[in-house]
């Protein structure tokens, strides 16, 4: 039980507990909020529905007119006058698809598209792929350049662009953002798997958290983590997937083998200060895999925990917070029922 001093609970005291939540990207936002009685709520969610419809509207690749698909569309070496949030997003996507060796790609937007997960098409097509891993090979900071002091980008290559696996946990910044703009000491955002801590719970205690278990078709708790002034992202195999065949394809791509991502790992949790690098780095250590992906998080001194599928079942193994004790070697555990 965590201790707790007096201010707190005189502070929960003048606290009343809402939630707010509304409809965005194919799914729902929320912000579970301990506030003041004097706070303007429905001002509060108007802003916090604006943030993340700002979003949605510079970087959904659903969306013909959003700021992604114009960039997408503009011809090799045109520049592009962009927003500053989405340069912002464009800028952390190519410093870890650096740090992850290609890992996490910005550039899977065509991939996306061929294997049936995206806005043209429902089912895989060959010659689609075919097209996707004849493109050309050099990596997204060589096919992108951003000029962030003058707002614009440029491709340097045909590319097509889908930040899917980072957007979502920049929305849930910009709503952290916006609920301190509002004077909010204690919330906790939320966005599908992606979720952030503005400070503690009213009463001193952190924000209660469940991790998922990866099943698919079915709701179910792992386990429970601690949130306070801290975020968590949760990339997996389970949610969004097609079954073609005997075969069950998931919607994350791994941009090095031009296909969907099939190593045995069926989630990957990344705690951070921010949504969008634990987002970005969930999807990048789901795509590099148990061996790869362990080395990479013990490389960057990420918090991440790891579920794996296995033949004798499923099997988790933790770094950082989620991690045995300082010096001993990471392994994997086996996970109960």
């Amino acid at each position: 039980m965590p201790k707790m001093s007096s201010e707190p609970h005189e502070h929960a005291a003048a606290c009343q507990r809402t939630t707010l939540h509304g409809p965005t990207m194919g799914t729902r936002w929320s912000a579970t909020v301990d506030a003041d009685h004097t706070m303007d709520l429905t001002a509060l969610r108007q802003d916090l529905a604006a943030a993340v419809e700002q979003v949605d509207e510079q970087m959904s690749p659903w969306k013909p007119d959003s700021d992604l698909m114009r960039l997408n569309r503009a011809p090799v070496d045109e520049w592009v006058d962009l927003p500053a949030d989405i340069l912002e997003v464009l800028d952390c996507a190519l410093d870890v698809h650096r740090l992850s060796a290609g890992a996490f790609d910005p550039c899977v937007g065509a991939l996306v598209d061929a294997w049936g997960f995206g806005a043209v098409r429902d089912a895989p097509d060959a010659q689609a792929i075919r097209a996707a891993r004849q493109s050309t090979p050099l990596p997204a900071h060589g096919r992108l350049e951003l000029d962030r002091p003058s707002g614009r980008a440029r491709k340097r290559a045909t590319l097509q662009l889908d930040l899917c696996g980072i957007a979502k946990g920049y929305a849930v910044d910009r709503m952290a953002t916006v609920l301190q703009q509002h004077g909010v000491r204690h919330a906790l955002a939320a966005l599908d798997g992606e979720l952030r801590a503005v400070g503690a719970q009213a009463s001193g205690v952190p924000w209660a958290v469940a991790l998922e278990r990866p099943e698919p078709g079915r709701r179910a708790v792992h386990g429970v983590i601690e949130l306070e002034d801290l975020a968590v992202a949760t990339s997996g195999d389970y949610r969004r997937y097609l079954d073609v065949g005997d075969a069950r394809l998931t919607h994350t791509m791994d941009a090095r083998r031009c296909a969907p991502v099939n190593n045995g790992v069926a989630s990957v949790t990344v705690l951070a200060r921010t949504c969008m690098h634990a987002d970005a780095w969930a999807t990048a250590l789901l795509v590099a895999g148990p061996d790869e992906g362990l080395a990479m998080a013990q490389r960057m001194g990420l918090d991440v925990l790891f579920l794996l599928r296995r033949a004798e079942g499923l099997m988790e193994v933790g770094l950082g917070r989620f991690g045995r004790p300082s010096g001993t070697t990471p392994s994997e555990r086996p996970v109960p029922g």
